[in-house]
């Protein structure tokens, strides 16, 4: 419902935009028209303005017409954009998503993280730590390609017991022909809603609170 509301009023805010926009520009040929009048009214009988300068002065006000015109256009169109974002975005709601993020959460002996490699690795190690930074598990994914790794974590320490449910956090690091390669880390969290502001859409992902649209890479 709030999401269906955030959308009926961003059509309505650029609805408003273009009207606005339309108002200004009417009053901006008016004083514009008004001047030009005043100016021929008023002008020295033996020095009149010639046809040039009139046209000159038409086509600046043409030209600033247009541009006008121009900028409350893309104004309308950013905010339909954001408005059908965000009706796309309720349909996540519910859903595991996969964005950026460090963050696990270990609920029954289960985590699920991911790494997205940026070239090879013949080399992936992943260390999971605890809320308090203590280094907990090291999982080593071995060789892998380009492109996004899932892995599993089954909630058993390197001393061999079974950690705590909760949250944890990861790091990544790999590694081709002994030198390191960029490795981004990537979270998956549930989608509990969707939210419209100024600066796009956001959604809130478990853990990781409020993140950007775009920072979503999958929806499970």
């Amino acid at each position: 419902m709030v999401d269906s509301v955030n959308s009926s009023t961003a059509g309505s805010s650029a609805t408003s935009a273009l009207t606005s926009s339309s108002a200004d520009i009417g009053a901006t040929q008016d004083r514009f028209l008004k001047l030009l009048v005043t100016q021929m009214k008023n002008q020295d009988p033996l020095n009149p303005l010639d046809n040039a300068q009139v046209t000159s002065q038409m086509a600046q006000l043409s030209t600033v017409t247009g541009i006008d015109k121009l900028n409350s256009t893309v104004q309308a169109l950013s905010s339909s954009m954001l408005a059908s974002q965000s009706l796309q975005a309720v349909s996540m709601i519910g859903h595991v998503a996969q964005t950026d993020g460090d963050s696990m959460e270990l609920t029954n002996g289960k985590a699920y993280g991911g790494v997205e490699l940026s070239q090879p690795a013949d080399k992936v190690t992943v260390k999971i730590t605890d809320a308090s930074g203590v280094a907990v598990r090291t999982l080593q994914l071995g060789a892998q390609d380009t492109g996004i790794v899932d892995f599993a974590w089954d909630g058993m320490t390197d001393s061999g017991s079974a950690a705590a449910d909760g949250q944890y956090t990861f790091t990544v690091a790999a590694e081709l022909a002994g030198k390191t390669t960029d490795a981004t880390t990537l979270s998956y969290g549930l989608v509990n809603s969707v939210a419209q502001s100024s600066s796009g859409v956001t959604v809130n992902i478990g853990n990781q609170g409020e993140v950007g649209l775009n920072t979503i890479r999958k929806i499970l």
